[in-house]
């Protein structure tokens, strides 16, 4: 009798395992090298999976229920344990236990910026992190491919084995989708689902586990491209140039900040050059051909002749070397008197405008 209890305990007869840790993602249930009783009971609970391995061999995968081991519900380990019909013994194998659940935020980045060409930056370098969701849809691949003989895979070991993995299949994912890297930046979460379909082919033929949601939390590309991005939205936002102008002449005007020639004056002026800069063929900006003898294309004096043709109509207006040839002196004198301010006349930026008034009225004084 003892020896029949003795060979009794040598047998395994209920195998069961309840997860408590919430972050197990494949059990090896411990069999303390003792041998399964043919007709022994397996209980697999719900988001769970038993999965048997004999010498290094993937056999039968049970589904959540209370299960009786024989050659009827393990066919596969029957034929690899060479079992005839109506034999019954005692075997050896590995029982892992296989988390089916979903495992929801997981973080996952480039350590790297990745290379990726853009249409619209040629060929940029690109930083992206964000979250994915994922279960287990095969389980022999998942142990064969990522948890291999662990006896307690966890979540943390997979977040470390995966990373870099989930990181290549995002960048093949996103380079033959091509998308461009100012929509990346501007859809994360649209994008993130479009790519779930490039993703999960990869994942479930190479590692077994299905991606249930990839979400892209921030993309990042080197400051000079973002530079220019930042650039290319100013242009966007000031559109036509000579609205522009009359739009900040308008406020000027509304704060009450004309100075010396007066509203009207500013106004004239501001319209003057916005006319000009549209109507003026592309290469010829800053280039006079009324321009005083000596002036040189291109200098601080140019745009200012430019601009003088079509405000002069409006409000009689000269500059420096207008005022200098009628009065019949030197530029440099005309400068020094309007530094001096018994020349009056109005400083825009590093131009002077003078009125016809104002000449009159220096050379009454």
């Amino acid at each position: 009798m003892a020896l029949m209890d003795f060979i009794k305990k040598q047998l395994i007869e209920i195998i069961d395992w309840q997860d408590d840790s919430r972050d197990t993602l494949s059990y090896r249930w411990p069999d303390d090298d003792k041998e399964i009783k043919n007709n022994a009971q397996i209980i697999v609970r719900e988001s769970q999976v038993a999965q048997f391995v004999y010498l290094g061999q993937y056999a039968d995968t049970l589904q959540p229920g209370k299960h009786t081991l024989t050659t009827a519900n393990i066919p596969v380990l029957s034929t690899i344990l060479g079992w005839k019909y109506g034999f019954e013994s005692p075997f050896k194998a590995d029982v892992y236990y296989v988390t089916t659940r979903t495992f929801a935020g997981n973080k996952w980045g480039t350590a790297n910026p990745i290379m990726m060409r853009d249409a619209d930056f040629g060929v940029v370098r690109m930083r992206a992190f964000g979250q994915y969701d994922f279960k287990i849809v095969n389980p022999p691949l998942f142990l064969k491919e990522v948890a291999g003989t662990d006896n307690h895979f966890r979540l943390d070991e997979f977040a470390d084995v995966m990373r870099s993995k989930i990181v290549t299949v995002f960048t093949e994912a996103i380079a033959n989708a091509k998308v461009p890297a100012l929509d990346v930046a501007a859809r994360y979460s649209e994008i993130g689902a479009a790519l779930l379909p490039a993703i999960n082919p990869i994942t479930t033929a190479k590692y077994g586990i299905e991606v249930t949601s990839f979400n892209i939390e921030n993309v990042s590309l080197p400051p000079e491209v973002e530079a220019a991005i930042d650039k290319r939205g100013a242009m966007t936002t000031i559109g036509d140039m000579g609205d522009y102008i009359k739009y900040n002449m308008a406020n000027a005007m509304a704060e009450g900040k004309a100075g010396s020639m007066g509203m009207g004056a500013e106004f004239a002026m501001g319209l003057g050059v916005a006319q000009q800069m549209a109507n003026q063929p592309s290469g010829t900006v800053g280039v006079n051909p009324n321009a005083p003898k000596g002036m040189v294309p291109g200098s601080m004096a140019a745009p200012v002749a430019a601009a003088a043709p079509a405000a002069a109509p409006a409000m009689d207006l000269m500059n420096p070397a207008q005022v200098a040839q009628a009065l019949g002196v030197t530029e440099a004198d005309v400068l020094t008197e309007l530094d001096a301010g018994t020349l009056k006349g109005r400083k825009i930026g590093s131009q002077w405008r003078v009125t016809r008034d104002a000449v009159d009225a220096f050379l009454k004084g």
